[in-house]
């Protein structure tokens, strides 16, 4: 009897024993699968000299025509020949922007589109394109990892103005972009690392032709 007891206790204490180490490989699992996501890839990537899309538009709307010239775009960080990301438009540029196929008339326009048009050659101006981008991998890295799933966020702004000029005066600026962006993608695999296998992997045996 006393035999039996002793047997059933170590039964117990063994069962205890199994369901603690259970737990804890289980706790152990879950800990590693909340810190494998910071493993999952994260980028950014600044094409700009302003910090926000707010900093952009108060320089570009800071500028006042007639007035503003070329120092004045160079102090708030917009360098035609260094900034990058700038384009340089020529005055033919400015005509196939402003007027395409001589669909508009001039008294529809901008006076200092007008004054940039007629100025010709002294006429130049600015496409100044600005952005900031974070793309983060999302989601559970070994479905990640193994391409079942793939869930991609992009967060940021982007922001592009034009700027017109006439021997080194601004006549003109406006300002548009994306103040806000917040897209997700999501690409899912059934198949996993096995998706993109198509046929071309696969040797398919040369026909016997018999004569």
């Amino acid at each position: 009897m006393q035999h039996c007891a002793h047997h059933a206790a170590l039964n117990h204490a063994g069962s205890d024993g199994l369901r603690t180490a259970c737990q804890g490989v289980i706790l152990a699992c879950v800990i590693l699968l909340a810190g494998c996501s910071s493993l999952l890839p994260h980028s950014q990537s600044s094409i700009s000299e302003f910090q926000s899309f707010d900093q952009a538009r108060a320089a570009i709307e800071g500028l006042v025509p007639g007035q503003s010239n070329l120092a004045t775009l160079r102090a708030i960080g917009i360098d035609p020949l260094k900034s990058p990301n700038t384009v340089l438009l020529t005055h033919a540029d400015v005509v196939r922007r402003f007027v395409p196929a001589g669909v508009i008339e001039k008294r529809d326009l901008d006076p200092g589109i007008v004054q940039c048009l007629e100025a010709r050659d002294t006429c130049r101006g600015l496409d100044v394109t600005a952005s900031h981008l974070s793309t983060t991998r999302q989601g559970n890295f070994f479905a990640d990892f193994f391409n079942f799933v793939r869930r991609t966020q992009v967060t940021g702004w982007r922001f592009n103005a034009v700027v017109l000029l006439v021997n080194d005066q601004v006549v003109y600026r406006s300002w548009g972009g994306q103040p806000s962006i917040d897209e997700t993608d999501v690409k899912r695999n059934p198949l996993g690392p096995l998706q993109d296998i198509g046929p071309s992997t696969i040797s398919v045996p040369a026909p016997v032709v018999v004569h």
